[in-house]
């Protein structure tokens, strides 16, 4: 069941999603090579919780027997990493990585979630392209995100554009709804066929994300019952807002407004 938000709700969802944007603005001004994943995410909690939020991340369990719950404040994902990346101590971020980080923050009852991927250094021309192809990609989908639109336009319209730069979408994971819960309805793939789905409502608050790989589709999960990488070893990209549908243009939510 997909949740319409009164104005105090949604006014609740603009606080979370403020201190989400606050992160990455703080993150991309501090993320630098030599140091350790394990750093960013100390960070990234000091953040969150100095702006009255909890890091919902941070033991969110997916229920399935023999996958710990995750243990961290953010997700980060280097290069051939899509997604769910662990932070440690021994993982060094080097010169010319591509760095992605997802994070989800949690105040009054709300959730804010986004996710970003930083060039770190001097960044090859193939790693800089995926990277603003990726975050392209979430602003071709929302152009469709209207009243009496359906979810599948969205869809639609960002596995279109990335196909036609000639990289690949993750199939397995997808946006999602957001608001009181991490994940609600709608599911929201990064592919799909216009005019299906759900029709778009004002007061919906939507977190769309863009998974792109470079190379081939395939995936692969590690060990760590968390980590996504690709199968092929080619490079991949994440760019995630928490949207909402109002009666003309979406509002995207974790973007610091100027």
């Amino acid at each position: 069941m997909v949740t319409i938000k009164s104005k105090r709700e949604i006014e609740l969802m603009r606080n979370a999603c403020k201190v989400v944007a606050i992160l990455y603005d703080e993150l991309e001004k501090k993320i630098k090579p030599g140091m350790t994943t394990l750093e960013v995410d100390k960070l990234a909690e000091e953040i969150i919780r100095r702006e009255g939020a909890i890091p919902a991340e941070k033991g969110y369990d997916i229920g399935i027997k023999g996958i710990p719950p995750f243990p961290a404040s953010i997700c980060i994902s280097i290069n051939d990493e899509v997604i769910h990346g662990i932070p440690s101590k021994y993982r060094t971020i080097k010169d010319g990585d591509i760095v992605s980080i997802d994070t989800v923050a949690l105040k009054d009852g709300f959730n804010g979630d986004a996710a970003r991927t930083f060039m770190i250094g001097n960044v090859s021309k193939e790693a800089k392209r995926l990277v603003e192809v990726t975050k392209q990609a979430f602003f071709e989908g929302i152009k469709y995100a209207k009243p009496g639109n359906r979810i599948g336009d969205v869809c639609h319209a960002i596995g279109e554009y990335v196909h036609s730069q000639g990289y690949s979408v993750v199939r397995e994971f997808q946006g999602h709804g957001i608001g009181r819960q991490m994940h609600e309805d709608p599911g929201i793939p990064n592919y799909g066929k216009a005019g299906r789905g759900i029709r778009l409502e004002p007061g919906m608050t939507l977190a769309i994300e863009p998974m792109v790989i470079a190379g081939k589709p395939n995936i692969l999960e590690l060990d760590d019952g968390w980590t996504i990488v690709t199968e092929d070893g080619s490079l991949a990209a994440h760019y995630e807002n928490t949207i909402l549908i109002t009666e003309k243009e979406p509002e995207v939510l974790t973007i610091l407004k100027k």
